[in-house]
């Protein structure tokens, strides 16, 4: 049996359809804020900078949800939310941090920084142009991109030019390998616990700017833990997935001999 096709935009009310334009309006933001964060690095504003990523970070975690409580693709079937939530998660996730490592003195001068920098944007091109970068069952297909992350760790941290820029090369490489990155809002197992623990990380990002330039190490160790946990049910769910897919395969071989 098919499924019934979705109705058509006429079908909603002018109020649903106006929910959903203010949904696209309310990721659409992002790019001003992406905007204000350069703006924010060129001053000098550091802590400025970082407040508005956790501003667009808020942003990214919630317009999904809303988007589908809305059935934005329903009642404005024309407009192409997911490309527009990719045009802002490159300002923001991408170009905008690039921005802040540079003016912070993070990267080299020269020529060298310019390449170093150059390398994540270039990688995230290709990854936002994949066309299996969400995969069906709600997981990110290789490094998703958080740059934004690296950076506030960068600043934080106050890591050395050498140090940033070994990290830009080995996030830049885990791009292209097909690990399955959590997607927290709409992952199926144990998404419970990791809103609450994606929750108490956006906790102690906050606490730890406001602790900027002397962040306390407990919170530093407990921000990183989450971090750690992320990156360890990412792998251990990448490994059983590619369990799952073998021992699949290998019941269809069985089944065609």
């Amino acid at each position: 049996m098919q499924d019934q096709a979705a109705p058509p935009a006429e079908a909603f009310s002018r109020r649903q359809r106006l929910a959903g334009a203010a949904v696209h309006l309310y990721t659409a933001s992002g790019s001003v804020l992406g905007l204000l964060i350069v703006l924010a690095a060129l001053e000098g504003e550091v802590e400025a900078a970082l407040w508005l990523g956790l501003a667009t970070l808020f942003i990214d975690g919630t317009d999904g949800m809303l988007a589908r409580r809305f059935r934005v693709k329903e009642t404005i079937p024309w407009f192409d939310g997911a490309l527009l939530d990719n045009i802002v998660d490159y300002l923001t996730y991408v170009f905008a941090p690039i921005v802040l490592l540079w003016t912070t003195g993070h990267l080299p001068e020269g020529a060298v920084g310019w390449v170093l920098a150059s390398i994540p944007l270039l990688a995230s091109c290709y990854q936002f142009c994949r066309v299996d970068a969400k995969t069906s069952d709600h997981f990110f297909l290789g490094f998703p991109s958080y740059w934004n992350v690296v950076a506030f760790y960068v600043i934080v941290l106050d890591t050395s030019e050498l140090v940033t820029s070994v990290t830009l090369g080995v996030f830049a490489v885990l791009v292209f390998v097909p690990i399955r990155y959590l997607y927290p809002s709409r992952m199926r197992a144990l998404q419970g616990l990791t809103l609450v623990l994606t929750l108490v990380w956006l906790v102690t990002y906050a606490v730890l700017v406001v602790q900027l330039p002397d962040p306390d190490p407990w919170v530093i160790a407990l921000s990183l833990a989450y971090v750690v946990y992320y990156a360890g049910l990412s792998l251990w769910m990448t490994a059983r997935g590619a369990g799952a897919r073998r021992a699949a395969r290998s019941v269809r071989g069985s089944q065609g001999d």
